[in-house]
């Protein structure tokens, strides 16, 4: 039975361009790439414990294989592109007190009113 599922805007523009080099569905492209990171995940060059430990920082990064620094890679930029919870505290202090709270896009100090007393 079929199943539905959301995916980013961003996967998906990757999937679309990917599909028509590939004259391939944009199912049969992204079954394509699963079966590929199936086979991957099960070769002997990659192994997924590895990746998870450096991320958490358990282990470096140098000793991972090629394989898997390509993997820890991607789970960086995916891991750092969220806040974590002391980051979002951070900024709703910094909010609060109408403080700098990032750049606009031509790289000025975006400020937000102070929403009340400090």
């Amino acid at each position: 039975m079929a199943q539905s599922i959301k995916l980013g805007d961003d996967i998906m523009k990757i999937v679309r361009r990917e599909s028509e080099l590939q004259s391939r569905s944009i199912a049969g492209q992204i079954a394509h790439w699963v079966r590929i990171g199936r086979a991957i995940e099960k070769s002997g060059n990659f192994d997924h414990a590895r990746i998870t430990a450096a991320l958490v920082g358990d282990i470096e990064t140098t000793n991972l294989t090629d394989e898997e620094k390509d993997v820890w890679l991607d789970g960086f930029v995916e891991k750092m592109g969220r806040p974590g919870s002391d980051e979002d505290a951070f900024f709703a202090r910094r909010r609060q007190l109408g403080l700098g709270v990032g750049l606009d896009v031509a790289g000025n100090l975006v400020r937000e009113k102070a929403t009340r007393n400090a």
